[in-house]
């Protein structure tokens, strides 16, 4: 090198500008090494491929020997023949190399032993249970693209999933009707088979396109905030469109493929057991996944219509709540009933003895009194003179006096999160994929009366030193003590969603199924609803326990930080807009009251009385208590209350 310029000087990396490498140094007895030592390569992340034949083979027989028995054809192409002795019984394998010769051999040896099509029913002909679980309704679950190999070893617990068929903790225990033209359910039901055990290791988009190749998925609507969107794929198979929804489309279309199975070939997803939906007692005319995903959708929807996709001010809210009715087996033709959103109660200060202030101003309390206004609109109907109104009503007369639903009327309530109370007393991330449900229900916390904190969020046990609440005390400065929404809902369970004042003309009516956004916990929820007052007895006549449907859904909602709005809002079928209620003060900003506070819904009973009857009663006492005490109205709905 001339001017003194060395190797390194001349390298490109080097530019010539005295940028030179260190020399190896001599140490440790005349043995070369680098100062700098060159740092190992990370392995990149990413998918475990599957496993070839060759490999399962061994896993399932270590030590074979695989032997050349002979080469054929020209150089360029050669013909290689490997065998391999397995179970006393020779094959053979072609390859244009040994490596795919063995390859050939180990997948005509699995064939030998193993003669079915896949993977789970290999490892049953084997007297092996594979378990690869993971939770295909969890909000936190994704499909991968590849194949899940159904020879690897089992996966640990927390990423466990399997598919059964009327097996322990399955939907299919339960039975379904078969009434004809549903969309949703098919009778009989096949009979379980080794293809719906707990051994596939396939999603369901997987298995369902095994069972019906060349299924084409389509995209139904998007919906939600940015930041926690909702896709709704479908799917139709044998003439049957089954939906599904999800954070995203992958996911919207293994939900749509789970319903697929659920209906028509009875594989079931088992869930952790307290994720399980828990079917109603009595007839069951929807499939529990698809009805709670399907009535969460229609009322997130309907919402956002309401609030300009979520841009109205009036979209802000912790809660949200609503109840969608269905009148038979297609929820495609549900309809969203009312919406609403709160989480306050009324300042005691703001109470009124006259029925113009709502006190309770929760998301599923405004809701079941929208319900309410709505079911005097539609005794109305029912007694209007226009045969249009008449037909349309949801009421039938009852052969003893009075009123009832029509066949097959339900109504389904939707809350985003479980309700305050004892419903919500749990921790959700302690609940593990181990998790057998409840371990401490004797706990003093489990079932107690709990009241709602004042101006605030949350609730309280209820002691049995505490003394009566009187109007007097709370306006002197008396904590205002409000029943939680656990504990309401609980009792709506036995005197029924319609009230005392609607009790006078209808049977009770009842929800058919509860259905969580978030939050959902089965144990805890049946509890809160029922469980915990299932010895009650001697209930008058027409009253019952009802045990509604419970459940949570599929693409669970995120929890919503912050603080609370103060207002409440809420949208009964037939309005035009939202009505806005100021939740401290229980009316508008103006001042006015509610429309559906005491007082209007009492307005609304005198007219119907009055069709009824044909008399007035405008002569008669004008306020709430009055009419309650003096006419003696439902004497068997107040003694359960």
């Amino acid at each position: 090198c001339k001017d003194g310029m060395g190797v390194g000087d001349q390298l490109p990396n080097g530019s010539g500008h005295g940028s030179r490498k260190r020399p190896l140094e001599e140490g440790n007895n005349g043995h070369t090494h680098s100062k700098f030592r060159a740092k190992k390569r990370k392995k990149t992340p990413g998918p475990v491929l599957p496993k070839n034949a060759l490999m399962q083979l061994n896993e399932i027989k270590p030590g074979l020997q695989y032997k050349l028995l002979s080469q054929t054809g020209p150089v360029h192409a050669p013909v290689f023949v490997m065998t391999v002795e397995v179970n006393g019984q020779m094959f053979e394998g072609m390859g244009p190399t040994k490596k795919k010769a063995k390859l050939n051999a180990a997948e005509k040896a699995l064939r030998s032993f193993v003669q079915f099509p896949n993977a789970s029913e290999a490892h049953l002909a084997m007297g092996r249970t594979l378990t690869v679980n993971t939770d295909f309704t969890s909000d936190q679950a994704d499909f991968p693209d590849m194949l899940f190999n159904g020879f690897e070893t089992p996966a640990a617990p927390e990423e466990s999933f399997y598919l059964g068929s009327n097996g322990t903790n399955s939907l299919g225990e339960f039975p379904l009707p078969t009434p004809p033209g549903s969309n949703l359910v098919q009778a009989p039901l096949p009979p379980s088979s080794a293809f719906s055990s707990p051994s596939t290791g396939k999603n369901p988009v997987m298995i369902l396109n095994e069972l019906r190749p060349g299924l084409k998925y389509d995209f139904v609507s998007e919906s939600g905030e940015s930041h926690a969107k909702n896709f709704v794929m479908s799917v139709t198979v044998d003439s049957q469109t089954f939906e599904g929804s999800g954070r995203n489309k992958k996911l919207a279309k293994a939900r749509a493929a789970q319903a697929a199975l659920s209906a028509l070939f009875n594989m079931q997803l088992d869930q952790t057991p307290s994720r399980q939906p828990i079917p109603r007692e009595g007839l069951q005319l929807h499939l529990p996944q698809v009805l709670a995903d399907a009535v969460s959708r229609l009322v997130v929807d309907k919402f956002s219509e309401l609030t300009d996709n979520f841009t109205s001010p009036h979209a802000r809210r912790k809660v949200l709540a609503g109840v969608v009715m269905t009148t038979g087996t297609d929820v495609k033709e549900a309809q969203v009933i009312c919406v609403s959103t709160g989480t306050k109660c009324i300042n005691g200060e703001y109470m009124s003895d006259r029925g113009l202030a709502l006190n309770d101003c929760h998301a599923e309390i405004i809701a079941r009194r929208s319900l309410i206004r709505y079911l005097y609109t539609q005794l109305e109907f029912f007694l209007s003179n226009i045969k249009e109104d008449h037909h349309k009503s949801i009421f039938v007369p009852c052969d003893k006096g009075g009123y009832r639903l029509k066949d097959n009327v339900q109504f389904h309530l939707y809350i985003s999160t479980s309700p305050c109370g004892d419903a919500r007393i749990f921790s959700p991330h302690e609940a593990g994929v181990e998790d057998q449900g409840d371990r401490h229900p004797n706990r003093k916390a489990r079932g107690q009366l709990r009241t709602k904190i004042e101006s605030g969020e949350g609730t309280i046990p209820v002691r049995s030193s505490n003394t009566i609440q009187t109007w007097d005390g709370v306006l002197q400065g008396e904590r205002l003590l409000t029943m939680s929404c656990s504990d309401k809902i609980a009792r709506w369970n036995v005197v029924g969603i319609q009230g005392s004042l609607m009790s006078y003309f209808t049977e009770p009516i009842y929800f058919s199924s509860i259905i969580l956004g978030s939050l959902y916990h089965a144990d805890h929820l049946s509890r809160a609803m029922y469980q915990r007052i299932a010895d009650i007895e001697d209930l008058p006549q027409q009253f019952t326990l009802n045990r509604p449907l419970l459940s949570g859904i599929s693409n669970a909602e995120a929890r919503q930080p912050g603080k609370a709005p103060n207002f409440s809002v809420n949208w009964t079928v037939g309005d035009q807009a939202l009505e806005v209620i100021n939740a401290t003060t229980g009316k508008d900003d103006m001042g006015r009251p509610s429309r559906l506070c005491k007082h209007a819904l009492y307005s609304r009973w005198v007219r119907l009385h009055t069709k009824v009857l044909n008399r007035t009663y405008e002569k008669y006492y004008t306020t709430f208590s009055h009419i309650k005490l003096q006419l003696k109205i439902s004497p068997a709905y107040q003694s359960l209350k």
